[in-house]
């Protein structure tokens, strides 16, 4: 038992090893090691393995030429993600039930679900049928959202989780500035309208909108191209198994995936562990020191 926990660790650690060396922007090893990012390491080392894209922050757009439609409607996309914003529609989660994102909320950005993993969204396809049925046509296409930037915000450098996926960006609403851009592993694009960019989300990135102008684009996550069948087959159906657990709504009526519901769960309990705290200050540190003494003669008893 401890030699294939020992394994099953070295594997672990010589994998985020892989993940922390790629590219020149890095997390603190100690944080990359903790990171979600990480926990999807050994799995993200067979993508690498496989990918019959190069490994580039940025990827050759001419080489995804699946994704051409969207390009070419760009405007009609832009008309329709106007509408959602002027209506309120591209908002952050009301219940604390969207984990993919959380720490981008705190930073004033929004989102509209357009399709995840699956189906697209009710909400969606109601409100916005072209852009849903232009993305319905492009199977490549596993997730797709509007999401907002506010003037002034920035998103702090991070690494995505999950190498199964590519990143799409296609500009609809932007400052056409330099100073509303994208890092990834240090390269810059700056979003421009009805421009579209590809990149391995994998890399360390961060965001930044240093204008006061809001920015709207289309952001898609893309199948991987992977050089064999049966790692294709393999990265298919660990996509599918993701994107229910981590599936979010737009409106009260539409399903959450098994990870948010938890995640909203925690965030309830941690609100009320702080309301307890507060209203019992002398209780919360008895109980902890209690526990902490607890566990203590637990790790100790066999000993004595």
């Amino acid at each position: 038992m401890r030699l294939a926990l020992l394994i099953l660790a070295t594997v672990y650690v010589l994998s985020v090893l892989v993940v922390h060396l790629r590219g020149r922007a890095r997390l603190r090893f100690g944080r990359q090691l903790l990171d979600h990012s990480g926990f999807f390491a050994p799995y993200n080392v067979f993508m690498y393995a496989f990918s019959a894209v190069p490994a580039k922050p940025y990827l050759d757009r001419s080489a995804f030429g699946h994704l051409d439609p969207l390009r070419d409607q760009w405007q009609v996309i832009r008309e329709e993600a106007l509408h959602l914003f002027d209506e309120g529609y591209i908002r952050a989660a009301e219940k604390h039930n969207d984990a993919s994102f959380a720490s981008f909320f705190k930073e004033g950005w929004k989102r509209f679900y357009l399709t995840w993993y699956g189906e697209p969204l009710a909400s969606a396809q109601a409100l916005c049928p072209n852009t849903v049925a232009l993305l319905a046509k492009i199977p490549e296409v596993k997730a797709a959202m509007f999401a907002l930037l506010p003037p002034g915000s920035k998103l702090n450098p991070h690494r995505d989780p999950f190498a199964g996926s590519l990143r799409y960006h296609l500009g609809l609403v932007t400052p056409n500035s330099d100073a509303c851009r994208i890092f990834v592993d240090g390269e810059a694009y700056a979003w421009r309208d009805g421009e579209d960019v590809v990149f391995d989300e994998t890399y360390v990135h961060w965001a930044e909108n240093r204008t006061d102008q809001t920015r709207v684009i289309l952001f898609c996550d893309v199948e991987r191209p992977l050089r064999t069948p049966p790692m294709r087959a393999l990265n298919r159906v660990v996509s599918r198994v993701l994107g229910q657990a981590t599936a979010s709504q737009n409106v009260a009526t539409e399903e959450v995936g098994a990870v948010n519901r938890l995640y909203a769960l925690a965030h309830r309990i941690g609100e009320a562990k702080k309301r307890f705290k507060r209203a019992h200050p002398q209780v919360y540190r008895g109980g902890r020191i209690a526990i902490g003494l607890a566990l203590l003669a637990w790790l100790l008893a066999p000993l004595l």
